[in-house]
């Protein structure tokens, strides 16, 4: 009878199995879809990689007319209009009440505002803050007078706050305690600046639990804070075209 027990005891726990740890890294390769779920000491977030040299990654705030495209479905309308389609899209920086970006923006229609290095409120202005920018082939981020020392002359950039990694370090500002709990998006760069990873989290999570995803997950050295609970994402391959209020800078990935 002490056999079987032990028999009966032995499949229970071999049934049961090892639990599954959580990888330290997404693997994109064996996924034809850009955007996939991931959850991380149970905190939900959606990550999309795009790489610079294949996806026309783009940033769009106003028309040629200067009207603010606001909303997710009027940048589909205008891009359907010249025969391309909008398959992915996040806020992309934060801005003004008039929509105006706070910081640094350049799309295809120029600058619409400098690199702004002005002490302030708020997250824009918990230094050091950041831009990211597309140039080419190649995606970086940069600390703000860095990014000025460069003289970097990019196709597309956008200016936020703050930078959630900087040279594989969590912002210093951020509180592994915090108590503050947010959706949030952002975006981290590979090293080799080939890997853009966007990310929006399902869940509230504090700064420096968002800023852990982008250093221990996805191993980028630099990451950046793009906008706050106002966040929400346009992925219609996984089904998600959210609503809410009116944006300012977007960005986008157009085919």
């Amino acid at each position: 009878m002490r056999q079987c027990w032990l028999i009966v005891v032995l499949f229970l726990l071999a049934s049961c199995g090892p639990v599954k740890p959580e990888p330290n890294t997404l693997d994109f390769s064996v996924r034809s879809e850009p955007c996939q779920p991931i959850s991380v000491q149970q905190q939900d977030y959606v990550v999309c990689q795009f790489l610079p040299a294949t996806h026309a990654i783009r940033l769009f705030h106003s028309d040629a007319q200067g009207e603010p495209y606001r909303q997710f479905i009027n940048l589909v309308e205008a891009l359907e209009a010249q025969g391309q389609s909008l398959i992915f899209a996040m806020n992309g920086g934060m801005y003004h009440e008039d929509r105006r970006p706070v910081g640094y923006y350049r799309d295809e229609h120029g600058d619409r505002a400098t690199v702004n290095l002005n002490e302030g409120p708020g997250n824009f202005h918990l230094k050091p803050n950041g831009v990211f920018w597309l140039k080419g082939q190649s995606a970086g981020i940069n600390e703000s007078a860095d990014y000025l020392d460069q003289a970097i002359d990019p196709d597309y950039a956008t200016q936020s706050g703050p930078l959630l990694v900087l040279n594989n370090q969590v912002h210093p500002g951020l509180n592994p305690d915090g108590v503050s709990r947010k959706r949030r998006n952002g975006v981290g760069v590979s090293a080799d600046g080939k890997k853009v990873y966007f990310v929006i989290s399902d869940s509230a999570v504090t700064f420096h639990e968002f800023a852990s995803l982008f250093r221990d997950q996805l191993a980028t050295p630099n990451a950046l804070f793009l906008d706050g609970q106002v966040s929400r994402i346009y992925a219609p391959h996984i089904n998600r075209n959210e609503l809410g209020a009116d944006l300012g800078p977007i960005v986008g990935v157009v085919e």
